[in-house]
């Protein structure tokens, strides 16, 4: 069964690779390196690509975990390892180098934290956070042999976080947290979906300059998460949908504090979204639309 896991895990990284639009070597070599079945738990499983009902696999055969699509963790809640294609994409736009330091918010059973270490390397170090106790069970016993690996089974959203290259959230909110950008260490990336529970929003990156409170931030794609507790405003929410409704392409920079001007896209509490360029713009990388479900 190993030989056809591994047969499968080549084909399938090749696959994500192919719907991320990324031509990364690092990025294939971690999808085929990690197996899914230890994540997915006993099958069947329940898939679903899209936002479509969910659809029972027939068997526990493993070739059934190696596509594309999103996998339930519990299905009744919405909780599922997110759409690898979509991952695939992110994890390429925020270039996660070896040896640096990546924290993670929302590990679920730990299946992206995994990948997330193979790109860190053992050099490396990842600290990941799961508020949700059953799941963060189920990490610790997946990721108990990846020694960078630290699990906490607690909110991310904290005072006591880590110095981070990179920190990779897997909830939807409304905000970034200030604690999120206060870890960041200067030329650091923050991706985080802007998309408060229930809503079609963006996933956001941020980086962090070496000074001033202009950073520049550009959307990745849309993106829609399970949200991110602590994180939720309902006002906020209309005012995003409002906002996508209108474009998201054209963001070009997170303004801490200052009086939003004409630029501005969103405002949100101490903090604004603006069309206007950073002073130091990040690397490019063309938005890709149909990246949404995680």
């Amino acid at each position: 069964m190993e030989d056809r896991s591994a047969k499968y895990r080549a084909f399938y990284a090749q696959l994500i690779c192919a719907a991320a639009k990324t031509t990364d070597p690092r990025i294939e070599q971690a999808f085929s390196t990690v197996r899914r079945e230890p994540f997915a738990g006993p099958g069947p499983w329940s898939i679903s690509v899209g936002g479509h009902p969910y659809v029972v696999t027939p068997d526990d055969d493993p070739a059934f975990l190696y596509q594309n699509t999103l996998l339930a963790l519990d299905p009744a809640r919405g909780l599922n390892i997110g759409m690898p294609g979509a991952h695939a994409y992110w994890l390429s736009g925020c270039g996660v180098r070896e040896g640096e330091t990546v924290i993670q918010i929302g590990a679920g059973s730990g299946y992206y934290t995994a990948l997330l270490a193979e790109l860190t390397g053992p050099s490396g170090r990842v600290h990941a956070y799961e508020i949700d106790e059953g799941l963060a069970a189920l990490a610790r016993e997946n990721l108990k042999d990846i020694p960078h690996v630290e699990l906490e089974d607690r909110s991310g959203i904290a005072s006591d976080l880590p110095g981070a290259d990179v920190i990779y959230v897997c909830a939807g909110a409304a905000q970034p947290a200030t604690e999120w950008l206060d870890a960041l260490r200067p030329g650091g990336r923050l991706v985080f979906p802007l998309a408060p529970e229930g809503m079609l929003g963006g996933m956001l990156m941020i980086t962090r300059p070496d000074e001033g409170t202009v950073w520049p931030a550009k959307f990745l794609s849309r993106a829609q998460f399970i949200g991110c507790a602590g994180l939720q405003d309902a006002d906020a929410g209309r005012r995003l949908a409002e906002a996508f409704a209108k474009g998201w392409e054209s963001v070009q920079s997170l303004r801490r504090g200052g009086a939003p001007d004409e630029t501005c896209w969103f405002a949100g509490e101490g903090w604004w979204l603006s069309t206007a360029a950073a002073p130091v713009p990040t690397d490019s990388i063309k938005p890709h639309a149909d990246l949404t479900q995680a």
